[in-house]
């Protein structure tokens, strides 16, 4: 019996994190999970000519395609094919989206549609694709396994996807730890942002690095949150996308001024993510943050999430 068997009378809700990559340092290796959360609702329509009805509440609505180029459909349908039972002709999708991610600012929306499309097609699937093969599907179509890990598995992860083969650990993301976003109403492309990285870099920041990642991740996994004010200082990528993006330098001094143990960039950005580890103390360096932002003329919005230790799940509705 195929997925399809009740197709017409069966649906799912996907819950998919909000992700930080990078986290300074650990450029394209590090990623955590957020307590922000896309909510999607998934019920197939056979012998609908194939017809996508897509409702969007929240960030994207009247930007995200209502056809099969939505990254959620691609990845769905993806993983159904690779599960041996690909969509048949006329086969289309209701879906409705519940967005809390916002889009092109580091926090991970395109990964977030990627691994909710996978998880759905796992969920009909009754689980016949494992984690390892999602994950390397998503670094197919999503290209970037820091992101994807993250939302996929929840909690921290550490990520070697170099070779086109994925492997990705986790661990639990310290209890008392507190994210600060600062928001910009600016969005930044990944591509632009990549595109201004240098094709080398000298050896001594790229040690520098090294030990800020190693250090990091050691003590995070043991609960000790002051590493982070090491593995957020890097020199590998912050120091030239500022050229892009000159307000950053400003909001990272703002909040390490206000107190934040560590601040950087969040993924590619426009995101500017800052740790603390009490929310008294975020919201004066959320403060800090969009005075700063003030001064250097840029418009955007705090939000304070914590870290979200589990991982994205579908279920039957």
């Amino acid at each position: 019996m195929t997925w399809l068997a009740g197709a017409a009378t069966r649906s799912l809700v996907v819950e998919v994190p909000a992700t930080s990559a990078n986290l300074g340092a650990g450029y394209d290796c590090l990623g955590l999970a957020l307590d922000i959360v896309n909510t999607t609702e998934l019920r197939p329509l056979p012998d609908t000519g194939g017809r996508i009805e897509l409702e969007v509440d929240g960030e994207g609505a009247e930007l995200l395609p209502a056809d099969r180029s939505n990254r959620f459909v691609i990845a769905l349908e993806a993983g159904l094919t690779r599960g041996g039972q690909p969509v048949p002709a006329g086969l289309g999708w209701a879906i409705r989206m519940r967005n809390r991610i916002p889009l092109a600012r580091g926090l991970g929306s395109s990964a977030a549609a990627t691994i909710g499309g996978l998880v759905a097609a796992q969920a009909l699937l009754r689980g016949a694709l494992s984690d390892d093969e999602l994950m390397a599907m998503a670094l197919e179509i999503e290209g970037h396994a820091d992101n994807a890990a993250a939302a996929l598995l929840g909690g921290m992860v550490v990520v070697d996807g170099g070779d086109g083969r994925p492997l990705a650990l986790r661990f639990d993301a310290p209890d008392r730890l507190v994210c600060v976003l600062f928001i910009p109403d600016r969005q930044l492309s990944t591509a632009s942002m990549r595109a201004c990285l240098p094709e080398s870099v000298p050896l001594v920041n790229a040690v520098a690095n090294l030990g800020h990642v190693a250090v990091g991740v050691a003590g995070l996994s043991t609960g000790r949150l002051d590493v982070l004010d090491r593995l957020t200082r890097d020199q590998l990528h912050e120091p030239y996308r500022a050229r892009l993006y000159p307000e950053l330098p400003v909001l990272v001094r703002a909040a390490r001024s206000a107190g934040a143990v560590g601040a950087c960039l969040s993924g590619a950005g426009s995101t500017i993510v800052a740790f603390t580890d009490s929310y008294a103390h975020a919201e004066k360096i959320g403060a800090a943050m969009l005075a700063g932002a003030g001064d250097a003329e840029i418009v955007g919005r705090v939000e304070i999430a914590a870290p979200r230790n589990e991982r994205a799940c579908a279920r039957e509705a």
